[in-house]
């Protein structure tokens, strides 16, 4: 039984491992200097960017290009800055990601 509750514990760790490696690669690229996760900071929470995202065509793609040539409108007037050092892969990683939360 004790095998059975440690391997049920492993696999979640590891269903869970891409939301960690997102938040950590958020972090890394100094998203989080500007967003949370549950609450506005100078940005929009990123559970607010889910909701509004939610369902819609080409919503990773249009976002993934705002993380990295920034914008301005969407959300209020405070723009949100280019990140150039985010590649364009990392930017569709950190759109998946935001766009999973619930």
């Amino acid at each position: 039984m004790k095998a059975f509750v440690a391997a049920v514990a492993v696999a979640g760790l590891l269903v869970s491992a891409p939301s960690f490696a997102d938040e950590a690669l958020a972090k890394a690229k100094n998203c989080m200097t500007c967003h949370k996760v549950d609450a506005k900071l100078i940005g929009p929470s990123y559970k607010e960017v889910a909701a509004k995202y939610a369902g819609q065509a080409g919503a990773v793609d249009a976002l993934a290009e705002k993380v990295q040539k920034g914008g301005v409108g969407v959300w209020g007037t405070v723009p949100m800055t280019p990140n150039p050092q985010v590649t364009a892969d990392e930017a569709k990683k950190l759109v998946t990601w935001v766009l999973s939360l619930k």
